[in-house]
């Protein structure tokens, strides 16, 4: 076992994932350099083990005991990088918390990214699960990414082609989910800045305080709406949005429409329509429900929560249960946004 890597052995990581489950990890390492990775890829023992690479923690969902080698990333760092005539190129490593460095973006007057204001977690995250909110998605203004690649051991760039970002979806979600572990990401921020306000509360907000739409005003904006209605993670233990809105055929939508006229629905530009799974989840009565110690939150259906001291199983057998109503109720399959591990 390498000796020289700051890891700790049976370590505790309910401070290390927002939905406050009490698991243990084999061994965690605190991922602080580069070079500490090569130095792992040389430990044949700790090479072995399952792999869980950790940001914030708020886009998972743990078991009680994990067999495996956790690293986590707390590798910082953020910069402008270049700029020129369209665009602002800005770079922030890994470790970074996303919201920090989203408000150094806007303090330095480089719109963008304020639409996904307060979105919890880490920078390194955000590719993976290309976070979304408010009508604006990161793939928006990623410029590229560099990841180290454990099957080669070398540290590769990736621009967003390589990525291949989907609605909450990226390769790192699939071919490279165990290889790739990402270490820096760069946007590109437009110097002419437009507005997007296609959200109805986003726009409504703006126009009841008669604000004219600038960066930080929409990005205060869009922390008073998630503050609204998502709970504080430091409060009640949760994952922030806990099912993907499904999208159906524009034939399905009018089928359901005969039966459900109130029925929430959004235009896509394939021709589809994306359905509001929160709307969907209520519908079927669990808002504010818990099975055993894991609930649907008063506030909001999407998300799920810990009530105190929920197991991975509890959370797991509560998402199981919401869907199979969902599905049976108006033929909709919910997927999950978290992860299990």
């Amino acid at each position: 076992m390498t000796t020289n890597l700051p890891l700790s052995a049976h370590a505790s990581l309910q401070k290390l994932n927002t939905f406050g489950i009490a698991a243990q990890a084999r061994w965690l390492l605190i991922l602080t350099e580069n070079a500490q990775l090569q130095t792992l890829r040389q430990d044949a023992a700790l090479s072995a083990l399952p792999r869980l690479i950790l940001g914030g923690g708020s886009n998972l969902v743990l078991s009680d005991q994990l067999d495996a080698l956790v690293i986590h990333v707390c590798l910082t760092g953020r910069k402008l990088l270049a700029e020129d005539d369209n665009f602002f190129y800005v770079q922030a490593a890994a470790g970074e918390n996303w919201h920090a460095f989203v408000q150094w973006t806007l303090a330095h007057g480089w719109g963008g990214l304020e639409n996904l204001s307060l979105i919890p977690g880490t920078v390194g995250a955000a590719p993976i699960q290309n976070i979304g909110a408010y009508g604006a998605e990161m793939q928006d203004y990623f410029h590229s990414l560099q990841a180290f690649d454990f099957e080669t051991g070398n540290i590769v760039t990736l621009d967003k082609a390589d990525c291949q970002f989907a609605y909450r979806d990226s390769v790192f979600k699939h071919a490279y989910r165990d290889r790739m572990l990402i270490l820096k990401v760069s946007f590109a921020l437009p110097r002419q800045w437009q507005p997007k306000l296609d959200y109805a509360d986003l726009a409504a907000r703006l126009q009841q305080q008669g604000i004219v739409p600038t960066p930080q005003a929409v990005s205060t904006a869009v922390i008073a709406i998630r503050q609204s209605k998502l709970p504080d993670p430091a409060e009640i233990g949760n994952a922030g949005s806990f099912f993907k809105n499904p999208v159906v055929s524009a034939a399905q939508r009018a089928v359901l429409l005969q039966t459900y006229p109130r029925l929430v629905s959004y235009a896509q530009p394939s021709g589809g329509f994306k359905l509001a799974a929160g709307w969907l989840i209520e519908q079927c009565g669990w808002k504010g429900r818990s099975l055993g110690r894991a609930g649907v939150y008063e506030k909001q259906a999407l998300v799920l929560v810990n009530r105190g001291g929920a197991t991975g199983a509890e959370v797991r057998t509560l998402a199981q249960a919401v869907q199979a109503d969902v599905l049976q109720k108006f033929g909709v399959q919910l997927d999950i946004e978290p992860v299990f591990f």
